[in-house]
């Protein structure tokens, strides 16, 4: 049977989700409690690749087993195996063809600021902290240039060396200082695409870019002009749509 489950973890003391030789990944940690379950060599199938240090409310993952007991059981012998920063949060049986990357609909991610004077050690871990005072209107203004369909080279790349194009459902900036969140809807995403789109749009909350500037940015497919990447301890995948359907926390 194919079952696919909705996965929560923090990414911060991770080499991203994807199985690596030199890195704990989450890959790694939910293949090595499934085998202790169900006592097979179990491969599994992610939504998204999150990188070294990004978190996740609602990555989607798919496997095969031939567990024979109840899902819920599943469910609750891994979570008392896995590490206290990974957890499944819900389980169910799926198609036997159903691929949690190719068919999905879109995908959601969250990117938090702390925007305060002062640094507060609580909100280190899941966000960045920025001390400057930002415009917030004008990086929401910026943000709307992103939604379409476009070309969107100058944040990041394939990762298969592919297309750059991607459609961008929605792009908004919620929330009042010290707590900012900047949600980000799209079919697919390129190779740090999230991360580079914030740190481009902080330059314009700095009043380091214009929002013109920052379209122009955009049309000019040139990743040498985009601002700096922002550190992947404030992005989370927050949600994977599917047709008829969303698996989310």
């Amino acid at each position: 049977m194919r079952v696919r489950a909705v996965v929560a973890y923090d990414g911060t003391d991770y080499g991203g989700f994807q199985r690596q030789a030199n890195a704990p990944t989450i890959q790694a940690a939910l293949e090595t409690a499934l085998a202790q379950v169900t006592r097979e060599r179990i491969n599994i199938l992610a939504a998204g690749r999150t990188d070294a240090g990004v978190h996740a409310a609602g990555q989607v993952v798919a496997f095969d087993t031939a567990w024979r007991h109840g899902l819920g059981d599943l469910q609750r012998a891994l979570n008392a195996l896995l590490p206290a920063d990974i957890a499944i949060q819900e389980i169910e049986e799926a198609a036997p063809d159903f691929h949690p990357r190719y068919d999905a609909r879109s995908r959601r991610y969250r990117y938090t600021l702390y925007n305060a004077p002062m640094r507060w050690p609580l909100a280190r871990r899941y966000s960045l902290h920025v001390a400057a005072p930002l415009d917030v209107v004008a990086m929401q203004q910026a943000a709307q240039a992103l939604v379409g369909e476009h070309d969107f080279a100058a944040f990041g790349r394939s990762p298969q060396g592919g297309s750059t194009v991607r459609r961008v459902l929605t792009a908004e900036w919620c929330g009042e200082p010290p707590w900012l969140t900047f949600d980000i809807e799209a079919n697919a995403f390129l190779y740090r695409m999230v991360r580079s789109i914030v740190g481009t749009l902080l330059q314009v909350g700095r009043d380091r870019m214009s929002v013109e500037e920052f379209a122009a940015v955009l049309a000019s497919c040139d990743r040498s002009r985009a601002g700096p990447t922002a550190p992947p301890h404030g992005l989370c995948l927050m949600e994977v749509k599917y047709l008829g359907s969303s698996m989310q926390v």
